[in-house]
């Protein structure tokens, strides 16, 4: 394929699996979870987000060209911040603060279902163990957010009254982020993915990405929504 080509895949890939279209998703965003089911979904979520600059400091500390580098290193500033209190990992501690959770009960992960775990470490292990441009291009969910984090800002917003503009101030910086991030790793997998096997391994890539946060949902509709099959020690959504 030329890059063009590839990019309409990769897009294509995005708007048949991203996880916009889970039916999890589609009543948190539709108003139709209790307040218990979104508590479970934050503090589940919060695992993902913690474990990120972790995922983003093994793939810099494996890659040869300091221009990637430097480029990469803003991810960690965006999540860990440049203090105790800045960066998304502590705005999403301070919407699970602000929906009533302690946060102790968060960052201790006790609570945590089996299969968020699972999926996450998945992908923390598949960046570290796959080539560098396979790493790169599962993080082209990223081309997607900006949609999806609007569509759950407003919907959450109109649907919640636990829900305020302060309560989703984490998602108020994700975009032009996610912006920037995207940009960048869609032209780097572009510029490097000219061979048939390269162009399949950065599908296959996004495609594992997708499913790492659609097993994430599975998972959170599975123990909260139906058939409501709660694991043994995991948050208790009442």
């Amino acid at each position: 394929m030329t890059p063009e080509q590839l990019e309409a895949a990769l897009r294509n890939i995005g708007a048949r699996r991203y996880h916009n279209l889970h039916p999890f998703h589609r009543l948190l965003h539709g108003g139709k979870l209790t307040k218990g089911q979104v508590q479970a979904w934050a503090l589940n979520r919060y695992y993902y987000q913690a474990m990120i600059p972790q995922k983003d400091a093994s793939l810099i500390a494996r890659c040869d060209d300091p221009a990637i580098r430097r480029e990469w290193r803003s991810r960690l500033v965006d999540h860990d911040g440049e203090s105790e209190n800045d960066g998304g990992v502590a705005r999403w501690l301070a919407l699970t603060d602000a929906l009533g959770l302690k946060r102790e009960d968060v960052t201790s992960l006790r609570g945590l279902l089996p299969a968020t775990r699972f999926a996450v470490d998945a992908y923390v292990h598949f960046v570290r163990e796959k080539s560098l441009l396979e790493a790169i291009a599962s993080s082209l969910t990223e081309l997607f957010s900006p949609a999806i984090i609007s569509e759950r800002v407003s919907g959450m917003l109109a649907s919640y009254d636990f829900v305020t503009p302060e309560t989703l101030a984490y998602f108020s910086k994700r975009p032009p982020q996610a912006q920037r991030d995207s940009d960048f790793a869609l032209a780097y997998v572009k510029q490097h993915a000219t061979s048939v096997e390269s162009q399949r391994a950065v599908m296959a890539a996004l495609e594992f990405k997708c499913s790492v946060l659609w097993s994430m949902l599975d998972a959170l509709y599975h123990a909260y929504v139906e058939p409501k099959h709660v694991p043994p020690g995991c948050f208790d959504a009442g």
